[in-house]
């Protein structure tokens, strides 16, 4: 544990140090025991794990409405999804789809991490699941009622089966947890906050445990309608398992995906003492803002080298010692740009001996999922000892001068991988994990 006197204020870097007046707080080391992810590659998380380390697509076709008038007619897009599974038919009416996934991904880390909520531990266990914009189905679909039948048709559960907090809640109330019950809405940072913030809560002690995560299902005619407007989205639409494409010089724009990543964090003596299979450590997490522009990025990527630099100093190692940078890359020009700057200005010549990839070129891109999707890949990756692969990267466009792993899923040795997330309104955030060896 790391000592930190309560009586100097915040170094103001993003590393955690947390004070409370009068006293000292250890701060406890956090551990990853369980994995939920699913999204177009598959309903698992292992058949999402072999779809990314295979290097396949789930960019497809959109099935969900009809694109005759859009742009943009692709999608990566969660097929065969039956909630049923997880819920019963009464709840599966009164849930947005991204309620659904994200039911789904916590009952799947749940139960590998064989974490078990009993009324004396449940006030020490809470859930922080977020969303990008939660359940837009249901206001699309209620709105229309509205204008076409009138304010008596609109459901009396338009409220609870859209707004963000009620993904959390629910898992809240199927598990049992009694401790804190929240939910992050930073946009594409969404799920990296919320892990990340899930594990200050630990760090400080004042919970045991934390189910933490995003879920997304925002392929609807109004989200697709309004990237598509900021021409934000990839419109090779005859080729849709090729359109998205981190650091190609042929990308233009990114495909939007959905799906769910949640981890079960816990403290790691909590998680010891009951035999748990740690997968990974959480050492280090930061967030930052760009003060830059509403949905654009600086070029030099100065909030994404903050985010990165500040969780590295967090974790207490030097950039040396990272081998893997799971990238936000998205396949658009600005943002693949910026993020590669930001990996070379701050690890310098170490940067060209990073494994940089981008799973978002077989995912599409999360949206508020993104970020939690991308650090149970992580978790996976230093669990496995293997860094997954960038899709459809034939030739490296400007600016784009790393090793982005363009060649298939490369087994190596990992001690370090940051996870890193970053949204509109100028948010990043960043997490640092480690490779756990029993007894260290």
């Amino acid at each position: 544990m790391q000592s930190v006197s309560s009586t100097h204020p915040s170094n103001g870097n993003g590393n955690g140090n947390g004070h409370a007046r009068g006293r000292i707080i250890e701060l406890r080391r956090v551990v990853v025991t369980g994995v939920g992810l699913l999204c177009s590659l598959g309903l698992t998380t292992e058949a999402a794990w072999d779809g990314i380390l295979a290097g396949k697509s789930g960019s497809r076709r959109i099935t969900q409405f009809d694109t005759q008038d859009f742009p943009t007619k692709i999608a990566a897009e969660v097929q065969g999804f039956d909630p049923r599974q997880y819920l019963d038919s009464k709840d599966v009416k009164r849930m947005a789809r991204f309620m659904q996934f994200a039911i789904a991904a916590s009952d799947m880390a749940i139960e590998q991490s064989g974490l078990k909520i009993t009324c004396c531990s449940a006030e020490r266990v809470g859930v922080c699941i977020g969303s990008g914009v939660g359940g837009l189905e249901i206001l699309e679909r209620e709105h229309a009622k509205l204008l076409g039948r009138g304010p008596g048709r609109i459901s009396a559960f338009l409220i609870p089966s859209m707004i963000v907090n009620l993904a959390s809640g629910f898992i809240s109330l199927r598990t049992g947890a009694r401790g804190p019950n929240l939910a992050s809405a930073t946009a594409c940072a969404t799920g990296t906050h919320s892990i990340g913030d899930s594990h200050r809560l630990i760090q400080m002690g004042q919970v045991d445990a934390m189910i933490c995560g995003a879920s997304e299902a925002a392929i609807t005619p109004l989200l697709v309608g309004g990237f598509s407007a900021m021409r934000a989205l990839s419109t090779r639409n005859d080729c849709p398992e090729e359109a998205s494409r981190p650091w190609d010089k042929d990308r233009d724009g990114f495909v939007i995906g959905e799906g769910a990543g949640v981890l079960v964090l816990e403290e790691m003596e909590h998680a010891k003492k009951r035999g748990a299979n740690i997968l990974a450590e959480i050492v280090g997490y930061a967030a930052t803002a760009d003060a830059y522009h509403f949905t654009s990025v600086p070029r030099d990527g100065n909030g994404a080298l903050r985010a990165m630099r500040n969780a590295i100093q967090d974790a207490e190692i030097q950039p040396s010692e990272v081998q893997y940078v799971n990238a936000h890359a998205t396949s658009t020009g600005v943002g693949d740009r910026a993020e590669s700057a930001a990996i070379e200005s701050l690890f310098g010549d170490h940067a060209h001996s990073l494994a940089v990839s981008s799973i978002k070129s077989m995912t599409g891109h999360l949206l508020g999922a993104a970020g939690a999707f991308a650090a149970g890949v992580s978790v996976l990756a230093l669990h496995n000892q293997v860094v997954p692969p960038t899709a459809n990267l034939d030739a490296p466009g400007d600016g784009c001068n790393l090793d982005y792993v363009s060649g298939g899923a490369r087994p190596t040795s990992l001690h370090h991988a940051i996870s890193n997330s970053f949204g509109f309104g100028g948010t990043n955030a960043s997490l640092v994990f480690r490779h756990y060896q029993a007894g260290c």
